[in-house]
């Protein structure tokens, strides 16, 4: 008795014909479709901007950059009132890169829809994109 697998292993090797090759055209992307994936692609980019941002802000921290960039500051600029270090603040970073993930994910989608939209034109000039399969 032999198994599922070796079954399909002989039915394949016994049929060693020609791969078939098959062309089709792409003439259209479907708007809700992009908005979608564009979405997801600016969520997910949007995550790990975050993410990046809090453990860069995190190892810099640890590290004592922000220390010497606080007296460097102090430094140059010759007063001891401002604080480098309370600009920097973990909450000011975080939200300072919410809102750019936010402006990131808004425009990431608006691009997904507008490069359907305009895909969708140039399909009428160009007759679409050609691509090609075959089967091995």
């Amino acid at each position: 008795m032999s198994s599922v697998a070796e079954r399909l292993a002989q039915k394949s090797s016994s049929r060693k014909g020609p791969a078939k090759q098959v062309r089709l055209r792409l003439v259209y992307i479907d708007f809700w479709s992009a908005v979608k994936l564009s979405f997801l692609v600016g969520l997910c980019l949007a995550i790990i901007s975050i993410v990046g941002s809090f453990l860069i802000w995190i190892v810099l921290d640890q590290t004592g950059i922000f220390d010497n960039l606080n007296s460097l500051f102090k430094d140059i600029s010759g007063t001891s009132g401002s604080d480098l270090k309370s600009i920097l603040s973990l909450g000011t970073v975080m939200g300072f890169s919410i809102v750019v993930a936010i402006l990131n994910l808004v425009i990431t989608t608006a691009l997904g829809a507008v490069c359907s939209l305009l895909y969708n034109l140039s399909v009428k000039i160009t007759g679409g994109l050609l691509i090609g399969f075959t089967n091995n």
